[in-house]
């Protein structure tokens, strides 16, 4: 029998229409969408599901959406096929979708982490305003050229690698100007630079303001162990105490993710069947430049 890893997505993979077909056919995912709003004190269900694009992008509703929409393909999977709910081994996520991974395995319940994730997208937003930032996807580099592109850019400002995605697949994050450069120097090494839509420096030290609210907002947040193993974004590795994966929490909005070694570290330790669960299958993109024969099944709303 197969051993099976779940992962779930993270900011950018929101999209107008998320989760509605779900909640139509599923009560349990009807309910989260439901309690959520309750929660977060607004009409979710409603941005998820109609719109506006421009409103459901913001970092301040894409991550709860996301969050809530994730474990709504959850309750799907779970009501088809609750065997392959039950035999998953182990969990991870990208960025936001750690938190995700954490309900899952049982960390925190849906309530709490909804509400830090809504002040985590609140942190983060704010943090970005304060500076004009963004992030760039470095293409068909290795990782030591996109390093020597990042020192030679950083003469523009602050600009750092914030994500370890995948073979060829590397993420710089910083100051506008040095974004800006960054990109021209990968063009001129024969990659290709690719600037995403997102409101600033994720993971890089921009966002020190918000880690900082962060840790207060997990504070008062109960945490357990997990009951599965869930590979954190900052090392790559699994965590069980509940202090430790708080303080993870925090540097993770600071610090890389190390996505490829995440992943790297679950087909080392047997996992050979991985599910996407959520919107979108960018993640099952990245599972294919590390380790094309893994099979990866996306859960969402197709």
């Amino acid at each position: 029998m197969s051993r099976i890893a779940f992962l779930f997505p993270g900011q950018g993979a929101q999209h107008v229409g998320m989760g509605k077909a779900i909640a139509e056919r599923y009560p349990a995912a009807a309910r989260l969408f439901e309690q959520a709003n309750e929660i977060l004190g607004y009409d979710l269900a409603k941005l998820c599901f109609e719109g506006p694009a421009e409103e459901l992008d913001s970092t301040v509703i894409s991550q709860p959406a996301i969050f809530v929409a994730s474990l709504a393909a959850l309750e799907k999977l779970r009501t088809d096929s609750p065997d392959v709910v039950l035999a998953c081994e182990m969990a991870a996520g990208l960025s936001l979708g750690e938190y995700t991974a954490l309900v899952f395995s049982g960390a925190m319940s849906f309530e709490e982490g909804l509400r830090v994730v809504q002040q985590r997208g609140q942190a983060m937003q704010d943090a970005a305003d304060a500076t004009p930032s963004g992030m760039v996807s470095m293409l068909l580099l290795d990782i030591p050229k996109v390093e020597e592109i990042c020192q030679q850019a950083s003469s523009a400002g602050i600009l750092q690698i914030a994500n370890y995605l995948c073979p060829g697949n590397t993420v710089v994050s910083g100051v506008n100007a040095a974004c800006e450069q960054a990109a021209e120097l990968a063009d001129a090494a024969g990659g290709r630079a690719v600037p995403l839509a997102v409101a600033g420096a994720f993971h890089t030290s921009i966002m020190e303001p918000a880690d900082q609210r962060l840790a207060e907002a997990l504070a008062s947040v109960e945490m357990k162990s997990p009951e599965i193993p869930v590979y954190s974004n900052v090392d790559a590795q699994t965590h069980s105490d509940p202090a430790a994966l708080k303080d993870i929490l925090v540097r993770q909005v600071i610090s890389p993710v190390r996505w490829e070694d995440s992943i790297r570290a679950m087909l080392d330790a047997g996992i050979d069947e991985f599910y996407e669960i959520g919107p979108g299958k960018v993640l099952t993109g990245l599972l294919k430049r590390i380790s094309r024969k893994t099979p990866c099944t996306v859960v969402n709303d197709s």
